[in-house]
C-alpha cells in the first residue's frame, strides 16, 4: 500500500508524496513523514491553524505508538498513510495481525512492574477516535484522528 497525504481545503493542492517505493516502515521514518505533510500543510495556510507545537508532538507520539505497536505485535508495518485538514490529523497503519490490540499487564506474578504495554493506553489516550479495520488482503488497519486544537 502507497502512502498518501490528503488536504481538505478548498483551494489548496494535496500535498505530494515523497518517493520512496516502499513507504515508511519504522516509527522514525512515520514521524518524519508526519512532520512533512504538517510543514507542506504550514506552508499553504496559517500556521496557527496547525495547532502547537505540543499538538503536533501528540500526532508524532501518536504515529510513532502504532507503528511500533505494528512492529512488536502485528507482524510488520504494511501500509501508512497520513490525512490532515484544519481540525484533526488521521493517522492509519496497517500491519499483517488480526488481532486487535488490547492493554498490557503491567506487574508480574510477583507483583512487579514490567517495562512496555504502554503504547495503546497513550494511543487511547489522545486520541479523539480510533477505528479498527481488517483489512481483505489479511491483517488490521488501525485509525487514530487527534484533534489539532485542545480539548
Amino acid at each position: 500500500m502507497l502512502r498518501e497525504h490528503r488536504m481538505s481545503v478548498p483551494g489548496a493542492a494535496a500535498v505530494p508524496p515523497r518517493p520512496t517505493p516502499s513507504g515508511p516502515r519504522n516509527p522514525a521514518e512515520v514521524r518524519e513523514e508526519v512532520r512533512y505533510a504538517l510543514a507542506e500543510a504550514r506552508r499553504s495556510r496559517r500556521r496557527e491553524a496547525l495547532g502547537g507545537d505540543e499538538i503536533i508532538g501528540d500526532a508524532l507520539l501518536v504515529a510513532s505508538e502504532l507503528t511500533t505497536n505494528a512492529m512488536l505485535h502485528g507482524g510488520g508495518v504494511t501500509g501508512f498513510e497520513v490525512t490532515l485538514d484544519d481540525q484533526e490529523v488521521r493517522l492509519s497503519v496497517s500491519d499483517r495481525s488480526q488481532e486487535f490490540p488490547t492493554p498490557a499487564q503491567h506487574a508480574d506474578e510477583r507483583g512487579f512492574m514490567r517495562p512496555g504495554g504502554h503504547g495503546w493506553p497513550i494511543v487511547c489516550r489522545l486520541a479523539r477516535d480510533i477505528t479498527i479495520s481488517e483489512l481483505r488482503t489479511g491483517g488490521k488497519r488501525i485509525t487514530a484522528v487527534v484533534p489539532l486544537r485542545r480539548r
